[in-house]
Protein backbone atom coordinates (compact mmCIF):
# COMPACT_ATOMS: atom_id res chain seq x y z
CA UNK A 1 0.00 0.00 0.00
CA UNK A 2 2.68 2.43 0.85
CA UNK A 3 4.54 1.39 -2.42
CA UNK A 4 1.12 3.04 -4.31
CA UNK A 5 1.28 5.87 -2.60
CA UNK A 6 4.88 6.89 -2.61
CA UNK A 7 4.43 6.16 -7.02
CA UNK A 8 1.01 8.31 -6.88
CA UNK A 9 2.73 11.10 -4.75
CA UNK A 10 6.02 10.97 -6.99
CA UNK A 11 3.91 10.99 -10.02
CA UNK A 12 1.78 13.57 -8.74
CA UNK A 13 4.50 15.76 -8.33
CA UNK A 14 5.76 15.52 -11.58
CA UNK A 15 2.44 15.81 -13.21
CA UNK A 16 2.87 19.82 -11.15
CA UNK A 17 6.34 20.20 -12.24
CA UNK A 18 5.60 19.22 -16.33
CA UNK A 19 1.98 20.90 -16.27
CA UNK A 20 3.44 24.20 -18.22
CA UNK A 21 5.08 21.66 -20.57
CA UNK A 22 2.16 19.64 -21.55
CA UNK A 23 -0.41 22.77 -22.00
CA UNK A 24 2.56 24.03 -24.09
CA UNK A 25 2.67 20.34 -26.08
CA UNK A 26 -1.36 21.21 -26.57
CA UNK A 27 -1.60 24.42 -27.84
CA UNK A 28 1.57 23.48 -30.43
CA UNK A 29 -0.48 20.52 -31.92
CA UNK A 30 -3.74 22.38 -31.80
CA UNK A 31 -1.96 25.33 -33.80
CA UNK A 32 -0.67 22.91 -36.31
CA UNK A 33 -3.76 19.93 -37.21
CA UNK A 34 -3.47 17.53 -39.65
CA UNK A 35 -6.09 15.39 -41.34
CA UNK A 36 -6.57 11.83 -40.64
CA UNK A 37 -3.63 9.24 -42.70
CA UNK A 38 -1.65 12.65 -43.11
CA UNK A 39 -0.08 13.46 -39.43
CA UNK A 40 3.13 13.76 -41.09
CA UNK A 41 4.50 16.92 -39.40
CA UNK A 42 3.00 15.64 -35.60
CA UNK A 43 4.39 12.48 -36.37
CA UNK A 44 8.01 14.23 -36.72
CA UNK A 45 7.18 16.80 -33.54
CA UNK A 46 6.48 13.98 -31.71
CA UNK A 47 9.47 11.50 -32.28
CA UNK A 48 11.41 14.98 -31.70
CA UNK A 49 9.81 15.08 -28.14
CA UNK A 50 10.73 11.19 -27.70
CA UNK A 51 14.01 11.78 -28.61
CA UNK A 52 14.91 14.49 -26.18
CA UNK A 53 13.11 12.25 -23.27
CA UNK A 54 15.41 9.25 -24.51
CA UNK A 55 12.73 7.21 -24.98
CA UNK A 56 13.44 4.76 -28.06
CA UNK A 57 10.75 3.93 -30.76
CA UNK A 58 9.79 2.63 -34.01
CA UNK A 59 8.23 4.48 -37.08
CA UNK A 60 5.51 2.48 -38.57
CA UNK A 61 5.93 2.57 -42.11
CA UNK A 62 6.00 0.16 -45.29
CA UNK A 63 3.46 -1.21 -47.62
CA UNK A 64 -0.32 -2.38 -46.03
CA UNK A 65 -1.70 -5.07 -47.72
CA UNK A 66 -5.36 -4.39 -49.02
CA UNK A 67 -8.28 -6.12 -47.58
CA UNK A 68 -11.85 -6.66 -48.43
CA UNK A 69 -13.07 -3.73 -46.35
CA UNK A 70 -10.74 -0.99 -48.42
CA UNK A 71 -8.46 -1.08 -51.34
CA UNK A 72 -5.61 1.18 -50.56
CA UNK A 73 -2.15 0.35 -51.52
CA UNK A 74 -0.06 2.43 -48.99
CA UNK A 75 0.44 2.50 -45.42
CA UNK A 76 -0.15 5.40 -43.70
CA UNK A 77 3.25 5.86 -42.27
CA UNK A 78 2.78 8.31 -39.79
CA UNK A 79 2.28 5.78 -36.83
CA UNK A 80 4.82 5.12 -33.52
CA UNK A 81 5.45 2.83 -31.44
CA UNK A 82 7.64 3.95 -28.20
CA UNK A 83 9.05 2.06 -25.31
CA UNK A 84 10.27 2.76 -21.81
CA UNK A 85 11.96 0.03 -19.92
CA UNK A 86 11.32 -0.51 -16.46
CA UNK A 87 14.76 -0.23 -14.32
CA UNK A 88 12.71 -1.88 -11.12
CA UNK A 89 14.12 -4.82 -9.31
CA UNK A 90 12.11 -8.07 -11.51
CA UNK A 91 11.12 -5.45 -14.05
CA UNK A 92 12.77 -8.65 -16.67
CA UNK A 93 13.30 -12.14 -16.49
CA UNK A 94 16.86 -13.86 -17.06
CA UNK A 95 16.22 -13.56 -20.88
CA UNK A 96 15.78 -9.98 -20.87
CA UNK A 97 11.79 -10.65 -21.43
CA UNK A 98 9.44 -7.70 -19.33
CA UNK A 99 7.49 -9.42 -16.39
CA UNK A 100 4.44 -7.34 -17.63
CA UNK A 101 4.24 -5.27 -20.43
CA UNK A 102 1.27 -2.58 -20.66
CA UNK A 103 0.24 -0.07 -23.55
CA UNK A 104 -0.99 3.57 -23.49
CA UNK A 105 -2.36 4.90 -26.45
CA UNK A 106 -3.33 8.35 -28.05
CA UNK A 107 -4.69 9.41 -31.47
CA UNK A 108 -2.91 11.75 -33.54
CA UNK A 109 -5.57 13.33 -36.37
CA UNK A 110 -7.62 16.36 -36.42
CA UNK A 111 -10.75 16.96 -38.34
CA UNK A 112 -12.27 18.97 -41.74
CA UNK A 113 -13.63 21.64 -39.61
CA UNK A 114 -12.87 25.51 -39.62
CA UNK A 115 -12.28 26.79 -36.45
CA UNK A 116 -13.69 29.78 -34.85
CA UNK A 117 -12.97 29.73 -31.30
CA UNK A 118 -10.58 33.00 -31.83
CA UNK A 119 -7.87 31.38 -29.24
CA UNK A 120 -4.71 32.83 -30.07
CA UNK A 121 -3.10 29.33 -30.76
CA UNK A 122 -6.42 29.12 -33.15
CA UNK A 123 -5.34 26.70 -36.03
CA UNK A 124 -2.59 28.06 -38.90
CA UNK A 125 -4.19 24.92 -41.51
CA UNK A 126 -7.35 26.40 -43.21
CA UNK A 127 -9.97 24.18 -42.98
CA UNK A 128 -8.45 21.81 -40.31
CA UNK A 129 -9.21 21.44 -36.73
CA UNK A 130 -8.49 19.40 -33.49
CA UNK A 131 -12.11 19.96 -32.54
CA UNK A 132 -12.38 16.76 -31.22
CA UNK A 133 -9.00 16.94 -28.46
CA UNK A 134 -6.77 14.54 -30.31
CA UNK A 135 -4.11 17.35 -29.42
CA UNK A 136 -4.77 17.09 -25.76
CA UNK A 137 -4.33 13.14 -26.33
CA UNK A 138 -1.21 13.56 -27.56
CA UNK A 139 0.12 15.99 -25.13
CA UNK A 140 -1.17 14.01 -22.01
CA UNK A 141 0.73 10.79 -23.41
CA UNK A 142 3.84 12.98 -24.03
CA UNK A 143 3.03 14.11 -20.76
CA UNK A 144 2.78 10.85 -19.08
CA UNK A 145 5.72 9.68 -21.25
CA UNK A 146 7.86 12.19 -19.33
CA UNK A 147 6.70 11.11 -15.71
CA UNK A 148 6.94 7.47 -16.29
CA UNK A 149 10.78 7.98 -17.96
CA UNK A 150 11.58 9.95 -14.14
CA UNK A 151 10.24 7.22 -12.65
CA UNK A 152 11.89 4.26 -14.51
CA UNK A 153 13.33 2.77 -11.02
CA UNK A 154 10.22 2.80 -10.22
CA UNK A 155 8.74 0.47 -13.72
CA UNK A 156 8.25 -3.18 -13.14
CA UNK A 157 8.21 -3.87 -16.68
CA UNK A 158 7.53 -2.50 -19.91
CA UNK A 159 5.43 0.70 -21.09
CA UNK A 160 4.47 0.74 -24.75
CA UNK A 161 3.86 4.36 -26.36
CA UNK A 162 1.04 3.62 -29.60
CA UNK A 163 0.88 7.14 -31.26
CA UNK A 164 -1.63 5.98 -33.46
CA UNK A 165 -3.25 8.01 -36.63
CA UNK A 166 -6.19 8.12 -38.68
CA UNK A 167 -9.03 7.53 -35.68
CA UNK A 168 -11.35 9.76 -37.49
CA UNK A 169 -11.54 7.17 -40.75
CA UNK A 170 -11.48 4.21 -38.24
CA UNK A 171 -8.19 2.63 -40.12
CA UNK A 172 -6.07 3.80 -37.75
CA UNK A 173 -6.47 1.41 -34.84
CA UNK A 174 -6.32 -1.93 -37.43
CA UNK A 175 -2.95 -0.57 -38.81
CA UNK A 176 -0.88 0.11 -36.10
CA UNK A 177 -2.77 -3.70 -34.31
CA UNK A 178 -1.16 -5.45 -38.12
CA UNK A 179 1.98 -3.17 -37.82
CA UNK A 180 2.56 -5.38 -34.24
CA UNK A 181 1.64 -2.48 -31.74
CA UNK A 182 -0.13 -5.44 -28.91
CA UNK A 183 2.90 -8.22 -29.39
CA UNK A 184 2.93 -8.98 -26.01
CA UNK A 185 0.98 -6.52 -24.60
CA UNK A 186 -1.34 -7.49 -21.09
CA UNK A 187 -3.23 -4.56 -21.14
CA UNK A 188 -4.03 -1.28 -22.93
CA UNK A 189 -5.48 2.24 -21.33
CA UNK A 190 -6.46 4.94 -23.88
CA UNK A 191 -8.27 8.17 -22.44
CA UNK A 192 -10.67 11.01 -24.18
CA UNK A 193 -10.79 14.49 -23.19
CA UNK A 194 -15.05 14.96 -22.91
CA UNK A 195 -16.75 17.99 -22.86
CA UNK A 196 -20.11 15.80 -21.05
CA UNK A 197 -17.80 15.40 -17.99
CA UNK A 198 -16.71 17.67 -15.59
CA UNK A 199 -13.51 19.32 -15.45
CA UNK A 200 -11.41 17.80 -12.43
CA UNK A 201 -13.18 14.33 -13.02
CA UNK A 202 -12.46 11.05 -14.70
CA UNK A 203 -15.05 8.54 -15.91
CA UNK A 204 -13.40 4.55 -15.89
CA UNK A 205 -16.82 2.47 -15.12
CA UNK A 206 -16.60 -1.16 -16.33
CA UNK A 207 -18.73 -2.52 -19.22
CA UNK A 208 -19.95 -0.33 -22.02
CA UNK A 209 -18.79 2.96 -22.73
CA UNK A 210 -19.08 3.75 -26.56
CA UNK A 211 -21.23 2.14 -29.42
CA UNK A 212 -20.99 0.05 -32.47
CA UNK A 213 -20.29 1.94 -35.11
CA UNK A 214 -21.78 1.38 -38.71
CA UNK A 215 -22.33 2.89 -42.20
CA UNK A 216 -24.83 2.79 -45.13
CA UNK A 217 -24.87 4.02 -48.01
CA UNK A 218 -28.10 3.15 -50.54
CA UNK A 219 -28.55 4.08 -54.02
CA UNK A 220 -31.86 4.07 -55.61
CA UNK A 221 -32.60 3.97 -59.43
CA UNK A 222 -35.63 5.23 -61.11
CA UNK A 223 -36.01 6.65 -64.24
CA UNK A 224 -36.30 9.77 -65.20
CA UNK A 225 -38.49 12.73 -66.75
CA UNK A 226 -39.50 15.84 -66.87
CA UNK A 227 -41.31 17.73 -64.11
CA UNK A 228 -44.44 18.14 -65.59
CA UNK A 229 -45.18 14.56 -66.34
CA UNK A 230 -44.24 12.59 -63.03
CA UNK A 231 -46.09 9.40 -64.28
CA UNK A 232 -43.59 8.88 -67.06
CA UNK A 233 -40.68 8.13 -64.83
CA UNK A 234 -39.87 6.83 -60.66
CA UNK A 235 -39.10 9.64 -58.97
CA UNK A 236 -35.83 8.51 -56.74
CA UNK A 237 -36.05 11.60 -54.41
CA UNK A 238 -39.12 10.84 -53.18
CA UNK A 239 -38.18 7.21 -52.94
CA UNK A 240 -35.03 8.33 -51.11
CA UNK A 241 -37.42 10.63 -48.92
CA UNK A 242 -39.33 7.75 -48.29
CA UNK A 243 -36.46 5.98 -46.84
CA UNK A 244 -35.46 8.11 -44.58
CA UNK A 245 -38.96 8.12 -42.74
CA UNK A 246 -38.86 4.53 -42.60
CA UNK A 247 -35.55 4.14 -41.42
CA UNK A 248 -36.79 6.41 -38.79
CA UNK A 249 -39.41 3.92 -37.64
CA UNK A 250 -37.28 1.40 -37.62
CA UNK A 251 -35.99 2.67 -34.43
CA UNK A 252 -39.38 4.36 -33.12
CA UNK A 253 -41.41 1.19 -33.84
CA UNK A 254 -39.32 -2.04 -34.49
CA UNK A 255 -36.92 -1.58 -31.48
CA UNK A 256 -37.58 -1.46 -27.83
CA UNK A 257 -37.13 2.14 -25.98
CA UNK A 258 -35.10 0.44 -23.48
CA UNK A 259 -32.32 -0.60 -26.05
CA UNK A 260 -30.50 2.39 -27.35
CA UNK A 261 -30.25 2.83 -30.83
CA UNK A 262 -29.64 5.81 -33.32
CA UNK A 263 -30.09 5.58 -37.35
CA UNK A 264 -29.04 8.99 -38.65
CA UNK A 265 -29.09 10.02 -42.11
CA UNK A 266 -26.45 12.29 -42.99
CA UNK A 267 -26.24 12.56 -46.90
CA UNK A 268 -29.42 13.01 -49.38
CA UNK A 269 -28.10 13.58 -52.73
CA UNK A 270 -30.17 13.40 -56.63
CA UNK A 271 -31.28 15.28 -58.95
CA UNK A 272 -29.71 17.59 -61.86
CA UNK A 273 -32.17 20.10 -62.39
CA UNK A 274 -35.11 21.74 -61.31
CA UNK A 275 -37.24 20.45 -63.95
CA UNK A 276 -36.09 16.55 -64.31
CA UNK A 277 -38.03 14.21 -61.83
CA UNK A 278 -34.60 12.50 -60.35
CA UNK A 279 -33.76 9.46 -62.12
CA UNK A 280 -31.08 8.72 -59.42
CA UNK A 281 -30.30 9.72 -55.40
CA UNK A 282 -27.95 8.01 -52.81
CA UNK A 283 -28.87 8.30 -48.76
CA UNK A 284 -25.94 7.68 -46.92
CA UNK A 285 -26.18 7.46 -43.11
CA UNK A 286 -24.52 5.75 -39.10
CA UNK A 287 -26.67 3.39 -37.72
CA UNK A 288 -24.78 3.54 -34.26
CA UNK A 289 -26.31 0.37 -31.40
CA UNK A 290 -25.23 -1.02 -27.67
CA UNK A 291 -25.19 -4.52 -28.13
CA UNK A 292 -24.18 -7.01 -30.77
CA UNK A 293 -27.86 -8.87 -31.32
CA UNK A 294 -29.38 -5.18 -31.58
CA UNK A 295 -26.46 -4.46 -34.59
CA UNK A 296 -27.35 -7.30 -36.83
CA UNK A 297 -31.22 -7.06 -35.92
CA UNK A 298 -30.93 -3.50 -37.45
CA UNK A 299 -28.42 -4.27 -40.45
CA UNK A 300 -30.99 -6.62 -41.58
CA UNK A 301 -34.04 -4.85 -40.98
CA UNK A 302 -32.69 -1.82 -42.92
CA UNK A 303 -31.82 -3.99 -45.89
CA UNK A 304 -35.38 -5.33 -46.01
CA UNK A 305 -37.72 -2.43 -45.35
CA UNK A 306 -35.53 -0.56 -48.05
CA UNK A 307 -35.94 -3.61 -50.56
CA UNK A 308 -39.98 -3.95 -49.66
CA UNK A 309 -39.88 0.25 -50.39
CA UNK A 310 -37.92 0.38 -53.49
CA UNK A 311 -40.05 -3.08 -54.98
CA UNK A 312 -43.15 -1.32 -54.09
CA UNK A 313 -42.71 2.29 -56.44
CA UNK A 314 -40.88 0.16 -59.36
CA UNK A 315 -36.98 0.96 -58.72
CA UNK A 316 -34.31 -0.87 -57.82
CA UNK A 317 -31.45 -0.20 -55.25
CA UNK A 318 -27.89 -0.97 -54.70
CA UNK A 319 -27.13 -0.98 -50.38
CA UNK A 320 -23.31 -0.99 -49.11
CA UNK A 321 -23.66 -1.95 -45.07
CA UNK A 322 -20.35 -1.52 -43.49
CA UNK A 323 -19.85 -2.64 -40.21
CA UNK A 324 -17.22 -0.44 -38.68
CA UNK A 325 -15.76 -0.23 -34.71
CA UNK A 326 -17.31 -2.94 -32.24
CA UNK A 327 -18.18 -1.35 -29.10
CA UNK A 328 -15.91 0.05 -26.62
CA UNK A 329 -16.51 -2.40 -23.25
CA UNK A 330 -13.95 -1.42 -20.49
CA UNK A 331 -12.69 -4.38 -18.86
CA UNK A 332 -13.80 -5.24 -15.08
CA UNK A 333 -10.46 -5.41 -13.52
CA UNK A 334 -8.59 -3.13 -15.83
CA UNK A 335 -11.27 -0.62 -15.32
CA UNK A 336 -10.44 -1.01 -11.16
CA UNK A 337 -6.94 -0.03 -11.59
CA UNK A 338 -7.63 3.26 -13.48
CA UNK A 339 -10.46 4.00 -10.49
CA UNK A 340 -7.97 3.46 -8.04
CA UNK A 341 -5.01 5.57 -9.63
CA UNK A 342 -7.78 8.60 -9.78
CA UNK A 343 -8.30 8.11 -6.86
CA UNK A 344 -5.33 7.75 -5.28
CA UNK A 345 -4.04 10.63 -7.16
CA UNK A 346 -7.08 13.28 -6.64
CA UNK A 347 -9.61 11.49 -4.38
CA UNK A 348 -12.69 9.93 -4.53
CA UNK A 349 -14.75 12.97 -5.51
CA UNK A 350 -12.74 12.67 -9.07
CA UNK A 351 -14.29 9.27 -9.73
CA UNK A 352 -17.53 10.69 -12.18
CA UNK A 353 -20.39 8.59 -12.94
CA UNK A 354 -21.11 8.81 -16.75
CA UNK A 355 -23.75 6.67 -18.84
CA UNK A 356 -21.55 6.13 -21.72
CA UNK A 357 -22.10 7.60 -25.35
CA UNK A 358 -23.18 5.94 -28.71
CA UNK A 359 -20.12 8.33 -30.16
CA UNK A 360 -17.65 5.73 -31.53
CA UNK A 361 -13.85 5.24 -31.08
CA UNK A 362 -11.59 2.77 -33.03
CA UNK A 363 -9.91 2.25 -29.65
CA UNK A 364 -12.12 -0.81 -29.45
CA UNK A 365 -10.34 -2.43 -31.91
CA UNK A 366 -7.41 -2.88 -29.61
CA UNK A 367 -9.59 -4.34 -26.87
CA UNK A 368 -10.92 -7.32 -29.33
CA UNK A 369 -7.15 -8.78 -28.32
CA UNK A 370 -6.37 -7.61 -25.41
CA UNK A 371 -8.48 -5.84 -22.11
CA UNK A 372 -7.97 -2.36 -21.51
CA UNK A 373 -10.08 0.81 -19.81
CA UNK A 374 -10.83 3.90 -21.94
CA UNK A 375 -11.07 7.10 -19.63
CA UNK A 376 -13.25 9.92 -20.14
CA UNK A 377 -11.18 13.24 -19.11
CA UNK A 378 -13.59 15.79 -18.03
CA UNK A 379 -12.88 19.47 -19.50
CA UNK A 380 -16.53 21.06 -19.18
CA UNK A 381 -16.21 24.29 -17.51
CA UNK A 382 -18.98 26.83 -17.89
CA UNK A 383 -17.12 29.25 -16.45
CA UNK A 384 -14.37 29.06 -18.55
CA UNK A 385 -16.94 28.37 -21.39
CA UNK A 386 -15.40 24.48 -22.34
CA UNK A 387 -19.21 23.40 -23.18
CA UNK A 388 -19.05 23.11 -27.07
CA UNK A 389 -19.51 19.28 -27.88
CA UNK A 390 -16.52 16.92 -30.10
CA UNK A 391 -16.64 18.28 -33.39
CA UNK A 392 -17.95 21.51 -33.25
CA UNK A 393 -16.08 24.65 -34.72
CA UNK A 394 -16.01 26.55 -31.09
CA UNK A 395 -14.80 23.11 -29.09
CA UNK A 396 -12.02 24.16 -26.38
CA UNK A 397 -10.67 22.62 -23.21
CA UNK A 398 -10.40 23.20 -19.86
CA UNK A 399 -6.25 22.95 -19.69
CA UNK A 400 -6.27 22.55 -16.13
CA UNK A 401 -7.36 18.95 -17.09
CA UNK A 402 -4.10 18.07 -19.02
CA UNK A 403 -1.56 17.39 -16.16
CA UNK A 404 -4.02 15.56 -14.06
CA UNK A 405 -4.61 13.12 -17.15
CA UNK A 406 -1.17 12.53 -17.79
CA UNK A 407 -0.57 11.25 -14.38
CA UNK A 408 -3.78 9.45 -14.17
CA UNK A 409 -2.33 7.34 -17.51
CA UNK A 410 1.17 7.32 -15.69
CA UNK A 411 -0.54 5.66 -12.50
CA UNK A 412 -2.17 3.17 -14.52
CA UNK A 413 0.77 2.09 -16.05
CA UNK A 414 2.79 1.86 -12.59
CA UNK A 415 -0.08 0.14 -11.32
CA UNK A 416 -0.78 -2.50 -13.49
CA UNK A 417 3.01 -3.34 -13.82
CA UNK A 418 3.26 -3.29 -9.89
Amino acid sequence: MSDTHDSAQTARELGERYADEIIALRRHFHQHPELSAKEFETSAYIRERLDELGIPYERIEGPRPADDREERDEFIGTGIIATIRGEADGAYDAEGQPSRRVALRCDMDALPVTEKTGLPFASQNDGVMHACGHDCHMAMQLGAAHILASMRDQLRGEVRLIFQPAEEISIGARDMIAAGALDGVDAIFGQHVWSEVDAGSFSCEAGGRMGNTDWFRIDIEGVSAHGSMPHKGVDAIVIACEIVDALQLLVSRRSSPFEPVVVTVGEIHGGTARNIMAGSAYIAGTVRTWNPEMRTYIANRLEHICAKLVDAFGAKIEIEYTRGNPAVINDKKVAQVAAHAIADNFGGDALAHYQGTLSGEDFAEYLQYVPGVFVFTGIRNPRAGTTHPQHSCYYDIDESVLAPGAVVAAQWALDMLA
